[in-house]
């Protein structure tokens, strides 16, 4: 059993030091598991580790290589739009100023520096900041320099238009991101204040605020449910795509639990109230997706790297043009053209954006660069049990002795493994439950390690009782049972309980744990997305395994495995690609955290392996990992071509601008609408996806 604590730390890590802290975290003795994200470093540890033991190590690495984040502040639609009525207004002004008036235009131009000047001030600042503080110049930089020089140079009018244009260009492309961030935040929005609360039998409507865990609410057709709880009466058809991403409604009946943030289609319930306000599940995956976009993929990172490359490269070629020509129009044509605002916010947008309709598809990704890694993903590690399988073993075959009725086999086995919780012992008591039957009770029960239960039965509806002896055949030829059948200890991936009474074989019980529905359609469909290995994982026998293995075409599995071991066999994996680790179980925790990608999948999955996984699905569909493979590939599909696209366009306008077959104008027309392309391009992934019929 591992324990997992998160530290977070004062300043964050480089990207580059990470593997290093991690590594160090590891050696430390009871440490099973260690890794590190921005600020955040999760440890998965054994008594007597004592989580107090590593703080040292955090603080030595944080004096060493932290760098305190700066919060960026941008300027929002307004602030552009403003910017740019500003300067188009100052522009047509002073044209009909020179067209009506000439002597008093030449004799204003102190006047036309100083607005000019004004108008530019916001990319003056942010570009000698950039290179006081940063030590290099920037995008800002380059129109600083521009909107100097047409200054000195006695036409601070040219200028005017390009900053108008330019700014009219970054309101668009703010408006285009923002719509992104808007629609995002819709996907998961509880719009809904107000619910009907039952007090003595009445409802009457109450702000969702006030509610308290306990109390009952009524919710009828077409209305949103606010709180998470567990439906007291009522049936009901309720789509809960929001927290799950399935498409299909969900019937809810007496038991059933409901999320906040689904809607009733049909039917209607009375819900107990369970979680509250930011307790529910819809609070915390909207928590979660907003945390996650402010993390930076490192394709982010080499956006902004090689942004910041290419400024210098437009500082040489106006240094060489104006060399070689003498010409400000054609110094200005390079000036004017960046590449950064291309590559940053296009690469920002696609990440947001992908972030954003995992969420709406019920998968839970923490963070942009697990969207990256999600693209590079060529071999998957899955779980057997609760993974690939439902993890809810069932009774598929009952097989009795002569003269032994199948109730009596059935209630003498439940009766022996009555206290148990051995997913056999449970699939038994479902069966139990399912026929509305009683378990007679036992009089004395003992567990045999790896092997069954022994429980004197007394008599019972009358059936004749005993010691009854429930478990593996070998457990049954140790014990000397009589009349054991010809029969193998597994039969097509089904385990097989053996059950005798005062030492005569009785009859078996088969009982499988059913495959997920459209796994193996999943796996297939993964293939063709490439990827290139398929592996299981499991602690369950041989037999079971290979069974599973064969019906799955999975290339290789490992069976009867310890849970530390899964941790080894994921690393072994790295060393020939890129590995996503699918579980859901305690025992997954540090081969979902040792793992490129790790998963938990599932409604019964654990909260330690939700923790230490990178990505959650909130649904029992398989399918999900498919979506998120595809979501991966496509976002860095659309980021490449983001990448071309901005230098390809900016390039052959720089081209042309030293050439002189553009105009200033010209070259930051083509500038600012190849960025707000790729913006769009970027935003193309919040678009559905269209189903052919």
């Amino acid at each position: 059993m591992f324990n997992c604590v998160k530290l977070r730390l004062r300043a964050e890590i480089p990207v580059r030091i990470r593997p290093f802290l991690g590594a160090r975290v590891r050696q430390l003795p009871g440490v099973a598991a260690a890794s590190t994200d921005g600020r955040l470093v999760t440890i998965y540890y054994k008594k007597p580790f004592q989580p107090q033991q590593v703080m040292p190590l955090l603080r030595s690495f944080e004096k060493t290589y932290g760098k305190e984040t700066d919060e960026h502040k941008e300027l929002d639609v307004s602030s552009y739009k403003r910017e740019a009525i500003l300067s188009v207004g100052g522009f047509i002004a002073m044209n009909i100023v020179r067209k009506t008036n000439p002597e008093f235009y030449e004799s204003m131009l102190l006047f036309r520096r100083l607005f000019t000047l004004f108008i530019a001030r916001r990319f003056i600042q942010n570009g000698v900041m950039g290179v006081v503080r940063d030590h290099q110049a920037n995008a800002d930089t380059l129109t600083a320099t521009a909107v100097i020089a047409s200054v000195v140079a006695g036409k601070p009018e040219s200028s005017l238009t390009l900053l108008a244009l330019s700014n009219g260009a970054e309101m668009l492309t703010e408006y285009a991101a923002e719509r992104a961030r808007k629609q995002i935040s819709g996907l998961l929005k509880l719009d809904q204040h107000d619910v009907w609360l039952i007090e003595n039998g009445k409802e009457r409507k109450v702000p969702v605020d006030s509610l308290k865990v306990g109390d009952q609410i009524a919710v009828h057709l077409g209305e949103k449910i606010c709180v998470d709880g567990r439906v007291l009466n009522g049936n009901a058809a309720v789509n809960q795509a929001s927290v799950t991403g399935e498409s299909n409604p969900a019937i809810k009946q007496k038991g059933s639990f409901v999320y906040a943030g689904s809607v009733v289609e049909a039917g209607a319930l009375v819900v107990t109230v369970e979680k509250v306000g930011d307790d529910t599940s819809l609070a915390q995956i909207i928590h979660l997706v907003e945390e996650a976009q402010t993390r930076k993929a490192p394709v982010q990172n080499f956006a902004d790297k090689m942004a910041n490359m290419l400024v210098p490269v437009s500082f040489i070629g106006a240094a060489i043009v104006y060399g070689a020509t003498k010409d400000w129009q054609r110094v200005l044509n390079l000036l004017f053209i960046d590449f950064s605002c291309g590559l940053k916010l296009s690469t920002a947008t696609a990440i947001s954006a992908a972030i954003g309709v995992a969420a709406r598809k019920g998968i839970l990704i923490k963070g942009g660069n697990y969207i990256e890694n999600l693209a590079h993903i060529d071999t998957i590690v899955l779980d057997k049990t609760g993974t690939i399988t439902m993890g809810t073993p069932q009774i598929q075959q009952i097989v009795t002795a002569e003269g032994v009725d199948e109730k009596e086999l059935i209630l003498l086995a439940a009766s022996a493994e009555m206290h148990s919780v051995h997913p056999l012992a449970v699939a038994i008591q479902k069966y139990v439950k399912a026929n509305h039957w009683t378990t007679p009770s036992h009089s004395d029960s003992e567990t045999i390690v790896a092997r069954g239960m022994r429980a004197i039965v007394p008599d019972f509806e009358g059936y004749t009782g005993g010691e009854i002896l429930v478990g593996s055949r070998r457990f049954m030829q140790e014990q000397a049972v009589t009349g054991l059948p010809e029969l193998t200890d597994k039969q097509n991936g089904k385990n097989l309980l053996y059950i005798s009474r005062n030492g005569a074989f009785l009859g078996t019980l088969a009982i499988l744990d059913p495959v997920r529905p459209a796994m193996k359609k999943t796996l297939n469909r993964m293939r063709r997305l490439g990827i290139d290995e398929i592996v299981m994982l499991t602690g369950d026998s041989k037999e079971v395994a290979a069974e599973v293995a064969r019906n799955l075409d999975i290339d290789s599995y490992h069976a009867e495995i310890l849970p530390e071991d899964k941790a080894n066999y994921v690393m072994k994996l790295q060393k020939r690609g890129d590995v996503m680790m699918v579980g859901d179980g305690i025992n997954d925790a540090p081969a979902l955290a040792f793992a490129d990608i790790g998963v938990s999948l599932g409604g019964n999955k654990t909260d330690i392996a939700a923790e230490s996984a990178a990505i959650t699905i909130q649904s029992e569909d398989p399918a999900k990992l498919y979506d998120a493979l595809a979501i991966g590939r496509q976002t860095m599909g659309i980021i490449n071509q983001n990448f071309t696209a901005t230098i390809i366009v900016n390039s052959a306008a720089m081209i042309l601008g030293a050439l002189g077959r553009i105009s200033p104008l010209w070259a930051a027309v083509i500038h600012n609408t190849a960025t707000l392309a790729v913006v769009m391009n970027s935003v193309r992934i919040l678009k559905p996806a269209v189903k052919r019929v």
